[in-house]
């Protein structure tokens, strides 16, 4: 299982389990007593119902019962909750032998408790598998892998992997060292293309997540180029051996879909943290949603009174690892700025692929102030809700820009782009050089950290504040 949904699979299905005892144990006991005065000794009912906490604990994270758990169909599912119970109640019972609990205790509680636990407990569980797949099926949440193998084990690869990998993975293609034109072009739904030369060049503009290499026989100097090539672009590569010439931190022994591999990734951190930086996101998307609901009225009405035009402006973006989404801001600018770019383009200010003009012709006399305090901005919690976006990261390119991007700089889309970010509070307005904003997008995906995002954040108050908007 990936390491990333076994945490969210076995911490939500603790919790709900946790919950389920605590839910039925109170139902349990007013069903047999018809209030919670008469129950006897208040004490021991609160100390089995700690019990009943205690065992659900231990055997979720020490016997680990739900690591099939997205496997399992709901007969299979309903046996593992009714085992779960009866080994439950069988400690539990045990133990209130020993302590002597049972003779205080009423036993038509522990009944009652066990029926409805299997019944909440299976409902939690269904109902948590269901949210589970339908998250897992959904584009942004889906894992896109790139498979590069010889030609005679193409059928063999795909259906191991298709087997064995968690529902969250999609196979986007199978590039092979040789493909000729009799072959077939797909395998199970997978289209399978030549690596032809310029291969590592179009791959730089593929949605893709990850890269799994199972080619025995593909020659080493090749292998090593490309992985070379893809962890310059900051994608995960799988490989079954390790090679000599790549960088020993980077690697780790890993599982994919059931083959044993050397993973080589720059991103280091737990996937726990990452988990919290998505709370973070959510909460803090929340409260931007109150604020630019509390300024849209305002801000509307200005934009309206200054230029003909739509009060929100949308823009395709590229994302995380190439995922494209559509962006939102308070329009700046007016609505004929797209197209009076190509004559402003000998005019651009900053080297390299971004364009930036103090005084742009374009910016309406709203936009300057909306700018200048970065209100034009607020639209953007939405992606951060969505998930497009998150509160810290790097900026996302737009779609032009990305074209011309070379493996360096396809590096900076490794991770979520960011509302705010390490270029944006480090003298944004004075930097020339797009190579410089490259440089700190790649600073921050290297030493990225909870702290991090949080002095970033604080640092980000500071500029809005202080007036050190975007020119």
């Amino acid at each position: 299982m990936n390491q990333k949904n076994k945490i969210v699979e076995v911490y939500g299905l603790w919790f709900a389990d946790l919950v389920a005892i605590v839910i039925s144990f109170t139902l349990a006991t007013y069903i047999r007593f018809g209030n919670f005065r008469d129950m006897g000794d208040k004490g021991i009912h609160f100390q089995v119902c700690l019990v009943f906490l205690l065992f659900c604990t231990i055997y979720t994270f020490f016997l680990d019962w739900n690591r099939n758990f997205l496997k399992r169909n709901k007969w299979k599912e309903l046996r593992a909750v009714v085992q779960y119970n009866a080994i439950m109640i069988l400690v539990t019972q045990t133990i209130m032998f020993f302590l002597k609990w049972a003779d205080v205790f009423a036993r038509l509680v522990i009944v009652y408790f066990v029926i409805i636990n299997v019944i909440i407990t299976l409902f939690l569980h269904l109902l948590i598998k269901k949210s589970i797949r339908m998250h897992y099926r959904s584009d942004l949440s889906k894992i896109k892998v790139l498979v590069i193998t010889q030609n005679t084990m193409v059928s063999d690869v795909v259906f191991h992997l298709k087997k064995n990998l968690d529902i969250n993975y999609q196979l986007i293609g199978v590039a092979v060292p040789e493909q000729t034109e009799d072959e077939t072009q797909t395998i199970d739904g997978v289209p399978v293309f030549d690596m032809k030369e310029n291969f590592m060049e179009n791959a730089t503009f593929m949605a893709l997540d990850e890269v799994f290499v199972y080619a025995p026989e593909l020659p080493q100097k090749q292998i090593q180029m490309i992985l070379s090539g893809f962890d310059e672009m900051g994608v995960d590569c799988h490989y079954c051996l390790e090679l000599p010439g790549m960088d020993a931190n980077r690697s780790a022994v890993d599982d994919f879909g059931g083959y044993s591999v050397i993973t080589y990734t720059r991103f280091q951190s737990s996937y726990k943290r990452l988990l919290i930086k998505r709370v973070m996101d959510i909460a803090g998307g929340l409260v931007g949603m109150l604020i630019t609901l509390l300024f849209f009225p305002f801000v509307a009405i200005a934009i309206k009174l200054d230029s003909p035009g739509p009060v929100l402006f949308s823009q395709i973006r590229i994302g995380r690892n190439g995922r494209r989404f559509k962006i939102y801001k308070f329009r700046s600018m007016y609505v004929d700025a797209e197209e009076r770019k190509k004559e402003l383009e000998k005019q651009n200010e900053m080297q390299g692929l971004m364009f930036k003009m103090e005084n742009d012709p374009r910016i309406t006399r709203v936009g300057k102030f909306i700018r200048k305090t970065s209100i034009d901005e607020l639209p953007q919690f939405y992606n951060v809700l969505k998930g497009d976006m998150s509160l810290v990261g790097t900026r996302p390119p737009t779609a032009d820009e990305f074209e011309k991007y070379n493996l360096y700089y396809r590096r900076r889309i490794s991770m979520t782009p960011g509302l705010t970010g390490l270029w944006q509070v480090s003298g944004r307005s004075e930097i020339e050089d797009f190579d410089d904003v490259v440089k700190y997008d790649l600073q921050y995906i290297d030493n990225w950290s909870l702290t991090l995002d949080v002095k970033i954040l604080l640092r980000t108050v500071w500029v809005v504040l202080a007036g050190r908007g975007s020119k």
